[in-house]
């Protein structure tokens, strides 16, 4: 199940990659965590960048790497960026200090305790059915006292149709996927993972939940899908859970 899923998620984001680029490319020129912009140089929720000199940097799921681009720019660390589409990587830049490669966020291609840190922003995760063997996988890959930031769709938010000025609930929080066929044919597969989900997915990998954010929605800051400041003065679009292994 998770090659054929693979299969579907690397047909479907080759396809749209020319299309995302154009519609995001003021968002994709820097390290924003989330459609709310919340900036990774102000935010600093990797750490200050001279610490990480030295250390391995892995983003999952990184797209044509705008993140991992940054980081590699403004720091010392080997950064590593992988994603499933070949098409995405080769939008990214060329930058020293950054290795990109094609893989799987469902099988992370490193052994064990390779890591110093594990990242991703809105990466790979939200298209995973398993999400308790995602979270294993980053256990395994991180170094002991290693850490990780994931910044996914807020679970609550999954309650309310993809319309950034709905603000009724109308799609039951425990429904766990969205699934686009055409013709018998699986094309697009989105997976929900409730907050309990993601608490016992951690648990059970042994990562340790240190803090969650949930990003404010700013004044000015563009309407991206259904993130919105209609909806953004409610209710927060994203979690961004950091964790200690």
């Amino acid at each position: 199940m998770d090659r054929e899923l693979g299969a579907v998620q690397r047909r479907h984001w080759d396809a749209d990659a020319a299309r995302y680029h154009e519609d995001h490319a003021d968002y994709l020129d820097t390290f924003f965590w989330c459609p709310e912009r919340l900036a990774e140089a102000e935010a600093r929720l990797l750490g200050d960048p001279t610490e990480l000199a030295g250390r391995t940097v892995v983003e999952v799921g990184c797209g044509s790497a705008p993140c991992a681009a940054w980081l590699a720019r403004h720091s010392s660390a080997r950064v590593v960026g992988f994603d499933i589409s070949m098409h995405m990587l080769r939008r990214a830049p060329q930058v020293d200090g950054l290795h990109l490669l094609q893989a799987d966020a469902a099988s992370l291609p490193f052994p064990e305790d390779a890591a110093d840190v594990v990242f991703s922003s809105f990466g790979g995760y939200p298209f995973l059915s398993d999400l308790g063997s995602a979270m294993a996988e980053v256990a395994r890959v991180l170094r002991p006292g290693g850490s990780s930031v994931i910044a996914v769709n807020h679970p609550t938010a999954w309650i309310f149709p993809d319309d950034p000025e709905e603000l009724t609930a109308a799609i039951p929080y425990f429904q766990d996927a969205y699934l686009e066929w055409e013709e018998n044919t699986l094309r697009y597969a989105e997976f929900h993972h409730t907050m309990g989900d993601w608490v016992r997915a951690f648990a059970t990998a042994g990562l340790r939940l240190v803090d969650l954010v949930e990003p404010e929605w700013w004044e000015g800051t563009p309407t991206w899908g259904q993130w919105s400041a209609t909806r953004g003065e409610v209710f927060p679009g994203t979690a961004i859970f950091m964790l200690e292994n």
